[in-house]
């Protein structure tokens, strides 16, 4: 064989090779595309048929104070001398008849500490500790003088999930409320979560509610007065993902009995299975997805019928990332804990006896965040280079660009026609419309910017970096 032809024979071999992988990201951006159109299908076919909740706080309270099963909030906080005071007024003034709020400092090295001790009149005081779930030596227990129902806990650093921990040991209630201390849970949101749970035989373990992005509304006293679309483009496509994750995959993913993802913003459980199954892992930094993953995971070994929901009515506000960085940071840390969740619980992949999360649900995180984002990535990049060599032809990559581009379109502006026709929370047409024009726009680099995010986060599961990486958030606007 001449130079010439081996040559030849190589570059045949390598294109046959990209051709082969263009083929296999084209599989899996088409089979992610067909589970999104089925989960928008189901939705809004949920969301018609469903009984509406009641629509206004008065009627939840007339139907449910009497009721109503005692609850522990939880909320973890870091260096948030600046807001707490506003959070921890707005968890007290949350509209239930019987809540505690648990405040865990976990470490803080600003004074949000002392905030707390001279806004609340706190005190020390002597709690007994019900579960020993913490990894970090607890400092001090304080209870306030004007407010009987705030406990603040004051701990070494631990991280998030330490943090939670150790306020699910001192928590006393059946149900227990995580909720970050800078988010902004609505007053009736509680009610809404815990009203589930009233009318439940003790199969119900967990219930979500929606997360929507507050940048550029307005708060005040630790509540959003005002809602108001956000200024950057950059806040504006996470709320397109937003809107897309929570009314259409998660309320699809409920009904389907598959939910693996409660959001850490925001969560009401079962106490005792928490405390059962060993509370939030502190070797993970995605322990939103791995604590509703392994409780799916223990009901299907004990046999145990039980359920996970969801609630588009319970609304938690956050702070999305308002930079590039730390857009990247949270993406990275979102794909890295998917990462870890899939690993640690793989024996549970493709076992019958897990039911649809072992048989379903886990091929669908694998085809979501393994496969996926470098399927995606890798698509937009050899289409065009197999098509320059005049290998594809022009209708491959019309086809590649319709299944990514104008679908990822018309998935955002279904999702917002759905949003408007059963929330209506965005109050001005104007701002629908610049939502739907950045529909179209994100798919302009927003789009494969975050696929490049998930591959760093992909990067850092391979090293084992378990570092924190913050998300620069801006912080909530105030009236």
């Amino acid at each position: 064989m001449t130079g010439q032809a081996l040559l030849n024979m190589l570059s045949d071999i390598g294109v046959t090779t990209l051709i082969a992988i263009g083929l296999l990201c084209f599989l899996v951006v088409t089979i992610r595309n067909l589970v999104s159109t089925i989960q928008l299908i189901l939705a809004a076919r949920i969301f018609a048929t469903r009984i509406r909740p009641a629509r206004r706080s008065y009627d939840l309270w007339t139907r449910y104070a009497d009721l109503a099963l005692p609850v522990s909030v939880i909320a973890p906080c870091f260096n948030e001398e600046l807001s707490i005071a506003d959070s921890v007024r707005a968890l007290l003034a949350l509209e239930y008849p019987d809540h505690e709020v648990i405040l865990v400092n976990d470490g803080s090295s600003d004074g949000t500490l002392q905030t707390v001790i001279d806004e609340f009149d706190m005190r020390p005081i002597e709690r007994e500790q019900l579960a020993d779930l913490q990894r970090t030596r607890i400092l001090g227990v304080y209870g306030s003088a004007r407010y009987p129902n705030l406990i603040l806990i004051d701990k070494q650093n631990g991280r998030k999930a330490d943090a939670v921990n150790a306020g699910l040991g001192f928590a006393a209630a059946p149900l227990v409320c995580v909720i970050d201390a800078d988010s902004i849970i609505e007053p009736d949101g509680l009610l809404r979560a815990a009203e589930p749970f009233m009318a439940d035989d003790g199969r119900l373990m967990a219930v979500g509610g929606a997360i929507r992005i507050a940048n550029g509304s307005i708060v005040n006293g630790g509540h959003v007065r005002e809602i108001r679309l956000p200024g950057q483009w950059l806040a504006r496509f996470q709320i397109l993902e937003y809107l897309r994750a929570f009314l259409t995959a998660r309320m699809a993913n409920a009904r389907l009995g598959m939910l693996m993802l409660i959001s850490g913003a925001f969560g009401m459980f079962r106490r005792a299975v928490l405390v059962d199954i060993g509370g939030y892992r502190h070797d993970t930094v995605g322990e939103d997805l791995e604590i509703v993953t392994r409780i799916h995971r223990r009901m299907r070994e004990e046999g145990r019928p039980y359920r996970v929901d969801f609630l588009p009515e319970i609304i938690c506000w956050t702070d999305a990332p308002a930079t590039w960085t730390g857009l990247r940071n949270q993406r990275a840390r979102w794909q890295q804990g998917a990462l870890e969740t899939i690993g640690r619980h793989s024996p549970m992949l493709l076992r019958p006896r897990y039911g649809r999360i072992g048989m379903v649900g886990l091929p669908l995180l694998i085809i979501e965040d393994v496969l996926g984002p470098p399927c995606e990535l890798f698509g937009y990049l050899l289409i065009p280079i197999l098509y320059f060599m005049g290998v594809e032809s022009g209708i491959v990559v019309l086809a590649f660009f319709s299944l990514t581009v104008l679908f990822g379109t018309a998935l955002s502006l279904a999702t917002l026609a759905l949003e408007e026709v059963q929330l209506r929370r965005t109050p001005k047409a104007k701002d629908l419309l610049m939502l739907g024009i950045a529909a179209i726009v994100e798919n302009l680099g927003y789009r494969q910017a975050n696929l490049a995010f998930r591959l760093y986060g992909v990067w850092r599961f391979v090293k084992k970096d378990v570092r924190w990486a913050s998300a620069g958030r801006a912080g909530f606007t105030r009236a």
